[in-house]
């Protein structure tokens, strides 16, 4: 879920008033390298027209499993969100045939997109099954009365909470012993890269 500002409509220098576009969240600044998009970063319908453009252009859906959530502490932080309520995903993959892979910015952590998603399937008696444990994780699911198989992968979160765990992760020390001037955003634009250019 967005910061608190992007309800009251207070924004930040740099933020851009679309989806995932605080300023402090890495999403955007990973595409724009992963792409060359040339992106701005800042509150205005340019921004806002760029990043549209590109999702429409790369045929990508973007969205939060969080349909709606309360909090009792009015901050970003997903473990605070209470009574949440989830979009029907599942019904988005019926009624468009041709999606096979979701793209989850986050893991199977309490609130994470990927705990979100198994607690949404559920509802449907469906659940993942394990393709590859290794980060990041992939897992798959047949939907209900098809012969589809969505695949989902659940990249490291593109926010700079995550970034203690990506510090402890195996390959992004390899990648540091190997390239010391490369940081975690790096390391996210490797991992995302081969599941964005397919």
């Amino acid at each position: 879920m967005p910061p608190p500002r992007f309800t009251t409509g207070d924004l930040k220098e740099r933020d851009v008033n679309f989806c995932y576009g605080s300023r402090d969240g890495q999403l955007w600044p990973i595409l724009d390298a992963i792409f060359n998009l040339d992106l701005k970063f800042e509150t205005t319908q340019y921004a806002i027209d760029q990043r549209k453009d590109f999702l429409l252009r790369e045929n990508i859906g973007i969205c939060d499993i969080v349909a709606s959530a309360m909090r009792e502490k009015i901050d970003a932080s997903d473990v605070g969100m209470q009574d949440v309520e989830f979009r029907d995903v599942v019904s988005v993959l019926r009624k468009f045939p041709k999606i096979d892979t979701l793209l989850f910015t986050g893991g199977n952590s309490k609130n994470g997109p990927e705990y979100f998603f198994r607690r949404h399937l559920k509802l449907y008696n469906l659940k993942l099954e394990l393709v590859d444990n290794k980060v990041p994780r992939i897992h798959q699911f047949k939907l209900p009365d098809s012969n589809r198989v969505i695949k989902t992968v659940s990249l490291t979160a593109p926010s700079g909470a995550a970034n203690r765990a990506v510090g402890s992760l195996l390959a992004y020390k390899e990648m540091k012993q190997k390239f010391p001037k490369k940081n975690t955003i790096d390391f996210r634009i490797e991992q995302y890269r081969p599941f964005f250019l397919v």
